[in-house]
């Protein structure tokens, strides 16, 4: 009997910022795919109360506590998944920030620097530490997670979006760089997800209903609509995409 084109088994997948939210569900779905996963946020407590939620479901998970603007806290993670499973087949760039909403000339220059050293450089960093090693196993997948933040303007996030576009052009230069050896390098662009990370973008009821009327499918996305996408582009049935960015927004950026 063949497999199926999504079957993650015996594959390892990492994937940062996943206790909640787009990343909690991309570990998800992949764990549910078959794959073994590593699951890391910042918090210890966080990350502890997702593995033992997902090793009761049967799954082979991996916890560490990681905060990605900080290189040698992203390799320890990277180590960890290789020093357990001796390989990472699969890796998402997911943990982010925005640490300020308003008009661009306002904002310090200390966010502007943040925002691009969390949603920029260390999705960088990830790839430089993974991609060699999916490279010398024959192939692999990076996703790194942005958003239509980067592909539309926005006057609240406009660095945000700067800094997400700049991923998707990552993610281009990757893919061209890596190809030929095999590991496909995309991203997913969501639009407004229910997660605490855009709640000052949806908890305003009258501007989430605004945004919902304006939304071809008339609501936003739920953590749920990412994960299925990460295991696609993760797997076998995308096995000729590379370089591509994935919009996921209910419609919003085709009006």
């Amino acid at each position: 009997m063949s497999r199926s084109p999504f079957d993650l088994s015996g594959k390892v997948a990492l994937v940062t910022g996943s206790t909640r939210g787009i990343g909690k569900s991309i570990a998800e779905e992949m764990a549910r795919a078959g794959a073994s996963v590593v699951v890391s946020s910042r918090k210890a407590e966080a990350c502890e109360q997702v593995r033992a939620e997902l090793e009761q479901q049967g799954y082979e998970v991996l916890a560490q506590p990681c905060n990605v603007s900080r290189k040698e806290e992203l390799q320890a993670l990277v180590d960890a998944a290789l020093k357990r499973w001796g390989r990472i087949d699969i890796a998402v760039s997911n943990a982010a920030s925005n640490p300020y909403y308003g008009p661009l000339a306002g904002i310090p220059d200390e966010a502007f620097d943040k925002i691009f050293h969390n949603n920029v450089k260390s999705v960088l960093w990830l790839a430089a530490m993974t991609l060699p090693g999916m490279a010398e196993r024959g192939g692999g997948s990076y996703i790194s997670v942005g958003s239509i933040g980067g592909i539309v303007a926005n006057t609240m996030i406009g660095a945000y979006g700067m800094s997400k576009a700049a991923d998707h052009m990552l993610v281009k230069n990757l893919a061209a760089e890596w190809g030929p050896k095999n590991v496909r390098v995309n991203a997913i662009a969501p639009g407004l997800v229910k997660t605490d990370f855009a709640k000052a973008l949806w908890e305003d009821e009258k501007r989430r209903k605004e945004r919902e009327a304006v939304t071809p499918l008339r609501r936003i996305g739920e953590p749920k609509d990412i994960g299925g996408i990460a295991v696609f582009l993760a797997s076998e049935a995308a096995a000729f995409i590379t370089g591509q960015t994935i919009v996921a927004d209910g419609g919003v950026t085709i009006l």
